[in-house]
């Protein structure tokens, strides 16, 4: 498929109708369904049925259309660049985080960098864990944040700062709770569980092992900012990085750190043949300063 094919076969897919489709792309009708057709004859497979008026995708479109929307991003952001040289623009710095991260410190960080770098774009993105080497092999980010560093992949790393797990619950049901608080005190509280597979997970499921403490575990939060969310809601205390903790606080929330600390790394990972710029190092040089801020 060349990439005029691969434009209307994300739109088709994206819009279900061919004159939606058109409409999309300011095209012609008659163009869309020739090209798509050229597509289907290219890869010898039919990719649409059609179904009441719409172009149901086979099983084999729903295959493809991860890589051509990935592809449709590149494509959108190599447009991007060109127009920004012609308009005489900075640089563009692609940053990758966890949510957690991207809720506070990231755009606080870059609302202060382009305060002195007008010029300067961004692309920012989140991700977990299980994503960050994909998104640094193809491309698809410069730099990653997160908490942990792949241990095989050909990455580099910097640490640029260091979080803390906390435990966030509301007032009413933690009245009186210590300045720390040990984990062993949180075994008749409902609890929410962190993403077992993420490095919170594991670092503290370890703890928990190793002090002998079970939790009543009633639900489960595969990102940060819903097992926030369900603790505002009354289902639970949640075990959570700082970052999350104090980007989700209102009115009736409270945090406190564990005893003993449970701290992590907070690192800047990228490819080891593509380490960060000038303009990169100086924006991580200000992530860092907002991270260790209180």
């Amino acid at each position: 498929m060349n990439l005029r094919q691969i434009e209307v076969f994300h739109a088709v897919y994206l819009h279900g109708t061919v004159s939606a489709a058109a409409r999309a792309l300011n095209v012609s009708q008659p163009s869309v369904t020739k090209v798509l057709r050229h597509a289907e004859s290219s890869i010898g497979l039919p990719l649409f049925e059609r179904a009441r008026g719409r172009l149901i995708p086979t099983d084999d479109a729903r295959a493809l259309f991860a890589e051509v929307s990935d592809i449709q991003d590149r494509v959108r952001s190599l447009r991007q660049a060109c127009h920004n040289l012609r308009l005489g623009r900075g640089s563009l710095l692609r940053i990758s985080a966890l949510p957690s991260l991207g809720l506070r410190a990231i755009p606080e960080a870059v609302a202060a960098f382009m305060r002195d770098h007008r010029d300067m774009l961004f692309d920012l993105q989140t991700l977990h864990h299980d994503e960050m080497v994909r998104k640094l092999y193809e491309r698809e980010t410069d730099i990653a944040i997160s908490f942990e560093v792949p241990a095989t992949a050909p990455v580099g790393h910097q640490v640029i700062g260091e979080g803390e797990l906390v435990v966030l619950y509301r007032e009413q049901d933690f009245p009186n709770a210590p300045s720390r608080v040990h984990l062993s005190s949180l075994q008749d509280q409902k609890f929410i569980s962190p993403i077992q597979g993420g490095p919170i997970g594991r670092i503290l499921s370890s703890e928990l092992d190793h002090l002998d403490v079970v939790l009543d575990e009633v639900a489960s939060a595969r990102t940060y900012y819903v097992a926030a969310a369900l603790v505002r809601a009354g289902v639970g205390m949640a075990i959570v990085d700082n970052f999350t903790a104090q980007a989700s606080m209102s009115e009736g929330l409270a945090t406190r750190p564990l005893q003993p600390a449970i701290t992590f790394d907070i690192n800047a990972v990228y490819m080891q043949d593509r380490p960060p710029t000038r303009m990169a190092s100086e924006f991580l040089d200000r992530l860092a300063i907002l991270i260790d801020e209180p």
